[in-house]
């Protein structure tokens, strides 16, 4: 395949109109060897690499939590077919059984393979039940539960060690040895905590490196308790994640945010619930009942219970609405996000040698025009 005349999103952050060659499931360097398959004209369009959520638990009335191959095929469709091209869900504070049948699942979606047309499953994000009572936000507190050497490692092991990400509220009893013990295996993100600036500066040289939802469940920065915000502010290897949804967080927190962070350590999140793709109505959340108005998905008593927004509509929210460069959200999107998890390699840009993942957008927009996956355009 070649993509011609597309306005590329290079390696080096710009956007430079070229030719993309194509062969078989990955990007090639030269004509020749893709010259015998199809041709689109992308004229008028962006060419972005393939994003990469992190952080989401569910769309199209399917959730994470589920425990199900069935939830976790049908998310990772819905993502392909909105340039998220790989995942890695989130789970919620639940009990450690209903855990471990997730973990299990997760294991078994991910060595079955040929998941054809689907994004690609990259392993779990756990978010829970190593939490905050006081910041549980939209968490179930009846499982909240102590941070737990022994317990991570049950349902990692239940998982395949496929556990990408592990939020922990640093504050709590245990957490600064799973934090100092599993540091180098897992991600640790630092979430639904009420951590002040001094223990999350501990949790960071510990070898946390990571901020789930950055201001949400969590202190608010102050200038005399900047609390974990500051601290991963002041911590060159955090990275924070950003969810762009219009609802979480105000446009000039999340201008402000770049200029603190920079787009090297900003990663956005769409923190998606089942309910996105959907229409309004009454949905439920790690157990709990939630209601969708437009772009707003809250619990009875108000508290915002993830979004409704897929990952493609916050980076293009970020752009149109927020004033945050193109090149910046694609970077905060697609390479940072990939870079995270340790797939970079693979994915999370239009190079030589990786997958051959391509979302095509209008310029008038950013609207979508094509996804391309392995390839193959869906």
């Amino acid at each position: 395949m070649i993509i011609k005349n597309a306005s590329v999103y290079t390696e080096n952050g710009f956007f430079v109109t070229k030719d993309i060659y194509i062969n078989g499931k990955e990007f090639v360097d030269c004509k020749e060897k893709a010259e015998d398959g199809k041709v689109i004209d992308a004229s008028g369009c962006y060419a972005i690499p393939g994003l990469t959520d992190i952080h989401f638990h569910g769309c199209m009335g399917y959730d994470f939590c589920d425990g199900t191959r069935e939830a976790v095929d049908a998310m990772a469709a819905y993502e392909a077919s909105v340039g998220v091209t790989n995942i890695v869900p989130a789970t919620m504070t639940l009990s450690e059984e209903m855990l471990h049948q997730i973990c299990r699942t997760a294991r078994a979606y991910q060595e079955e393979g040929g998941h054809e047309g689907r994004a690609r499953f990259h392993g779990i994000n756990m978010e829970g039940p190593f939490v905050s009572l006081a910041k549980k936000g939209a968490q179930n507190g009846e499982y909240i539960h102590r941070p737990d050497l022994d317990m991570f490692d049950r349902l990692n092991e239940a998982s395949g060690n496929c556990v990408k990400l592990l939020a922990i509220a640093p504050e709590e009893e245990g957490a600064m040895e799973l934090i100092e013990k599993r540091h180098r295996q897992t991600v640790i993100s630092l979430a639904h905590t009420c951590a002040d600036y001094d223990t999350a500066m501990q949790a960071f040289e510990k070898g946390a490196c990571h901020v789930t939802h950055l201001y949400n469940a969590m202190p608010p920065y102050t200038h005399r308790a900047p609390g974990v915000i500051g601290a991963a502010a002041d911590t060159e290897k955090a990275e924070a994640e950003l969810i762009c949804d219009g609802v979480h967080i105000h446009p000039s927190a999340v201008r402000t945010t770049f200029k603190i962070f920079g787009d090297d350590r900003i990663i956005l999140i769409s923190d998606s619930m089942r309910a996105t793709g959907l229409e309004d109505g009454d949905y439920t959340l790690g157990g709990q009942d939630v209601r969708v108005t437009g772009n707003l998905a809250a619990l009875k008593d108000g508290t915002i219970a993830g979004s409704v927004t897929n990952l493609l509509d916050c980076m293009r929210t970020a752009v149109l609405s927020m004033g945050i460069p193109l090149e910046s959200a694609v970077k905060c999107a697609a390479v940072n996000s990939a870079k995270s998890v340790g797939i970079y390699e693979n994915h999370g840009s239009i190079s030589p040698g990786k997958k051959a993942d391509v979302v095509l957008l209008k310029k008038d927009g950013l609207l979508l025009q094509q996804v391309i996956l392995d390839g193959q355009p869906l």
